[in-house]
């Protein structure tokens, strides 16, 4: 097979969830358990630090595998959906595993992994460890794709765990409650490794604990850990003061990361390296933590986190795509500068549009969209529901065309925003 075939292979032979919703998710680890035992269990061939949470994830783990390789470590990276590479999901020292490897790899395993029954994600995941094993990789940072108990990732024993937050996403699989969603990403938590919880929530600090005592596992939360006070921009990076609480030590970090959400994930990576560096083998000074935070993004190729595409009008895509992200989203336009708001959005069928159109500023003009995925709202159903929560504008059938609209409405001092689907941030990217 040529790379777009191996490509089809993945993508269509077997059921992936991010093309069909529910039907494409596989929870449990006997079939990745099996298939890493046929490769010769290559996780085990370098230290992890596993990443699970509702938002946020994806930035805490290019910031620790940033910082990481800044600190002189050969440094895996998985994490997904991709945005406009497949490639992206899978990187060393942030450069993305070669067209070439993909292919052997599956030339090699196509049967064994059509006989499995492995789903997309375990194939993915499977394939990222066995590539960081060759590439003699130190240290990989594996976000989890979905939950963490049953995800495909478990498999791992990392030195450290972290949970970023916890939102109401993905509940027909998950459960429908904060406590049931976060006893499924406190399912990485193993006995006797150390976790990070990124930001401290009553109705989950009590799973967090008592999964963590049932395994003996320090658990740490990261507010506690660092404080942390945003300091504006320089040179379209991020400025904060950091003060870890218990020295009362301070950090002045730029970061090149749009955001404002971002203040919680860098007090989150911030604690998950202090602690690595204080209590595993790894080591991380100062300097490389600084250095690495400084060019996070530019280094491990982090895409659609408030990433600005253009100047006069300003447009900016995010990926923020359930109630915990997008109320974040809000929280950014709002601070924003502009004199009329152009909104290219789609959604996919499965999310909770009751809770998350309220979000959305009134005031905007929409341009509603769907993405090329079958789980995509059709565009003009979007605008009709929006309508419903004061939001008007009007449906345009594909991504393209409706970034091209905003861009014939919108003057120099307007501004459009584009995201509500990781579809469609990737499709306009």
């Amino acid at each position: 097979m040529n790379y777009t075939q191996t490509l089809e292979f993945l993508f269509s032979s077997l059921p992936a969830y991010e093309r069909t919703g529910d039907s494409g998710y596989k929870p449990g680890l006997e079939r990745i358990t099996s298939f890493c035992r046929h490769l010769g269990n290559p996780q085990r061939n370098f230290f992890t630090v596993h990443v699970a949470g509702t938002n946020g994830k994806g930035s805490v783990s290019h910031m620790i595998a940033a910082v990481l390789q800044q600190a002189g470590y050969r440094t895996g990276l998985f994490t997904s959906p991709h945005l406009k590479d497949f490639r992206e999901r899978i990187r060393v020292d942030g450069e993305m595993i070669p067209k070439q490897k993909v292919v052997n790899f599956v030339d090699k395993h196509h049967d064994v992994m059509v006989e499995s029954g492995l789903s997309f994600f375990e194939m993915t995941a499977a394939l990222a460890f066995d590539y960081f094993a060759q590439s003699d990789v130190e240290v990989a940072v594996i976000e989890t794709g979905l939950g963490g108990r049953l995800d495909a990732t478990n498999l791992i024993v990392p030195v450290l765990s972290v949970i970023t937050n916890i939102g109401l996403e993905h509940t027909a699989l998950l459960g429908d409650t904060l406590q049931k969603i976060a006893r499924e990403k406190a399912g990485i938590i193993k006995k006797s490794i150390p976790v990070i919880i990124g930001e401290s929530n009553p109705a989950c600090n009590e799973v967090f604990e008592a999964v963590a005592a049932e395994n003996r596992s320090k658990l740490v939360y990261a507010e506690q850990a660092f404080s942390c006070t945003p300091q504006g921009y320089a040179d379209e990076r991020q400025l904060f003061h950091l003060v870890r609480t218990r020295d009362g030590r301070d950090f002045d970090v730029e970061l090149d990361m749009a955001g404002c959400y971002q203040r919680h994930n860098i007090v989150t990576a911030t604690a998950a390296l202090d602690f690595m560096h204080e209590e595993t083998p790894l080591s991380i000074s100062r300097r490389a933590y600084i250095e690495g935070m400084r060019d996070a993004a530019a280094n491990t190729s982090l895409l659609g986190r408030w990433q600005k595409l253009s100047d006069a009008p300003l447009t900016v895509c995010d990926t923020g795509h359930n109630p915990h992200g997008l109320a974040y989203v809000a929280e950014q336009l709002g601070q924003a500068q502009y004199d009329k708001l152009y909104c290219v959005v789609g959604f996919v069928k499965d999310k909770d549009l009751a809770h998350i159109l309220p979000l959305l500023p009134q005031e905007a003009h929409y341009i509603f969209t769907q993405a090329q995925s079958d789980r995509a709202v059709p565009a003009a159903e979007l605008a009709a529901k929006a309508a419903i929560y004061g939001l008007h504008g009007e449906a345009v059938d594909t991504v393209a065309r409706a970034v091209e609209r905003a861009r014939q409405l919108a003057k120099a001092s307007d501004m459009i925003f584009i995201g509500g689907s990781t579809y469609v941030v990737g499709e306009a990217l």
